[in-house]
């Protein structure tokens, strides 16, 4: 199965192309640009350069979120865009699961996974290795950090914390006394080759949707919701 994934949750923007485990080709970008300006270009030269089309690929894997709103939508529209001219399946992703991936070797280890959601919180998942696989402990959320060290201070599994918000978090644990490690800088962001291993386990469990049906996951409504709400009095 050939799977090109798409990573647009954070500042980076990455795109993976890989048949099952095996990559075949990846591209990363983490320029200032907008991914309205890169992904695309990217997509394109990735394909042309490996010698591969369109048409080989099985599935569109995007990372569903959470993450930057207007990045997550852009990866969205893409992947819908792609699947729609050539009818292909789309996997969406768990930001934060496909951030635990490229770690999963770790065994024994509790993946910490955590993007910076602003106001001392972060978009968090935990996730125990177990035989090369991730055994998720908890839903992605939006949660505050002191909430996050009060459920970690007595768990004793070594702890990998991963992801554009993992020294905020890192910080944080060591200064209430928790042992953590940060992940290998090359392993710390968000990457397409992690959405692209998530999205086989899509596959497995059989969650791959048409384009029409992908959608996202943001975690928490976003600064304009809140404040209409806050207006209404809700």
């Amino acid at each position: 199965m050939k799977i090109l994934a798409l990573e647009t949750s954070a500042v980076a923007c990455s795109a993976c192309l890989c048949e099952d485990e095996t990559v075949l080709a990846q591209t990363y970008q983490n320029s200032g640009l907008t991914h309205s300006r890169t992904l695309l270009p990217m997509v394109q030269n990735l394909l042309a350069d490996s010698g591969h089309g369109l048409e080989e690929v099985d599935v569109i894997a995007v990372a569903a979120g959470p993450g930057s709103f207007t990045g997550l939508r852009i990866g969205a529209a893409t992947a819908k865009g792609l699947a729609w001219g050539g009818r292909k399946r789309c996997a969406p992703c768990s930001t934060l699961e496909s951030m635990a991936w490229p770690l999963a070797h770790l065994e024994g280890s509790l993946i910490v996974c955590a993007m910076d959601a602003r106001r001392s919180q972060v978009y968090n998942a935990l996730f125990l290795v177990r035989e090369g696989g991730l055994e998720r402990l908890c839903p992605d959320r939006a949660i505050s950090l002191e909430e996050l060290c009060g459920e970690l201070k007595n768990d004793q599994n070594p702890k990998i914390v991963v992801g554009d918000g993992a020294v905020l978090c890192y910080n944080k644990l060591f200064e209430q006394g928790i042992a953590a490690r940060l992940a290998p800088v090359p392993l710390r962001m968000q990457s397409a080759w992690g959405v692209a291993r998530a999205a086989m386990e899509c596959a497995r469990r059989g969650e791959l949707v048409e384009g029409g049906a992908l959608a996202l996951s943001y975690c928490r409504l976003s600064q304009a919701e809140r404040e209409r709400l806050k207006k209404e009095g809700n």
